[in-house]
C-alpha cells in the first residue's frame, strides 16, 4: 500500500508544565508494522492518546490518512478508521465474547445493542465470528468475556480492535502479564493481521516488539531517541544505556 496513514509533526503534551511527550516528528506508511519502545515514563502511552483523541496536544499536528485531526475527537477518528487496545484489559465482562465483538463492531457506526436482529446486525454477528476466529476464539464465543483467561482477554482485545475494519490499529502492551507460550502466540496473531490493516505497537517485551515490527521508534524522556531496523536497534549502544538505566545517570 503506498501513502502515509500517520504523520506527527512537532507533537508536545505538557503536564502541569513536565513535558510528557515533546516535539514528536514521526511517519507511518500504510501497512507498516513500527514499535514503540523506551523505559517507564518515556512518553509511549502519552503519545498514543493523542494520536488517538484521548487527550489535545499542547502543541503541534496529528495526521490521519492525510487529514489534519489535531482538534478532531476520538469518536471521530475511530469513524475514519483508527481502532486501539490499552494496558489493562477493557472487555465487557458480563457480556459473551460474541457481544464483545458485535459491538466492537457496532460502534464506529454509532449503532445500539438489539434485542430483534436486522440484516445489517447478522452481518455484523458474521464479522464478530470472523474476528474471533481470526484471534483463536472461535470456540469461545458463546462464553461470558470474564471466564476468558487473561491471554485469551487479550486475545479478545485484539480481536475487537479489528472487527470494526480499522486501517490503523494501537497496540498498548498486548503482551503484559502473558506467559511466554502465550506471548508466542500473540506474536503470531500479530504477524498473521492483513497488510491492509497498519499496526504501531508498545511494547516492553522487546523480543515481541523487534520480531513483528520492521521499524522501530525508541523513546525517552518523552523525546524520541533515534528509529532504525530491529537489527540496528539491537545494536544501538544508546538503547542499550537508557534500558539500563546509565542514560538515567543510575
Amino acid at each position: 500500500m503506498d501513502g502515509t496513514v500517520l504523520r506527527l509533526v512537532g507533537v508536545t503534551k505538557y503536564f502541569a508544565g513536565v513535558h510528557a511527550v515533546e516535539n514528536v516528528d514521526l511517519v507511518v506508511g500504510a501497512g507498516e508494522r513500527r514499535a514503540i519502545l523506551g523505559p517507564n515514563g518515556a512518553g509511549k502511552t502519552t503519545l498514543f492518546n493523542v494520536i488517538a483523541g484521548a487527550m489535545p496536544a499542547t502543541s503541534g499536528r496529528v495526521e490521519l490518512f492525510g487529514r489534519d485531526v489535531t482538534d478532531l475527537p476520538a469518536w471521530s477518528r475511530t469513524r475514519m478508521g483508527l481502532a486501539r487496545t490499552f494496558q489493562t484489559s477493557r472487555v465487557l465482562a458480563g457480556l459473551s465474547v460474541e457481544d464483545n465483538l458485535y459491538l466492537a463492531a457496532l460502534g464506529p457506526r454509532a449503532g445500539r445493542l438489539r434485542v430483534l436482529r436486522t440484516p445489517a446486525d447478522r452481518a455484523l454477528r458474521g464479522r464478530a465470528a470472523a474476528a474471533a476466529e481470526a484471534v483463536g476464539l472461535a470456540d469461545r464465543l458463546g462464553i461470558a468475556a470474564g471466564e476468558l483467561s487473561h491471554g485469551e482477554k487479550r486475545q479478545l482485545e485484539i480481536a475487537m480492535a479489528l472487527a470494526a475494519e480499522p486501517r490503523l490499529v494501537l497496540l498498548d502492551e498486548p503482551a503484559a502479564g502473558l506467559a511466554r507460550a502465550e506471548r508466542q502466540r500473540l506474536t503470531e496473531l500479530l504477524l498473521g493481521i492483513d497488510r491492509a490493516v497498519t499496526l504501531i505497537i508498545i511494547e516492553h517485551d522487546m523480543e515481541v516488539a523487534l520480531r513483528v515490527a520492521e521499524r522501530v521508534t525508541i523513546m525517552d524522556r518523552g523525546r524520541i531517541l533515534t528509529e532504525g531496523s530491529p537489527d540496528e536497534i539491537r545494536g544501538d549502544q544508546r538503547v542499550h544505556d537508557i534500558y539500563l538505566g546509565r542514560g538515567h545517570g543510575a
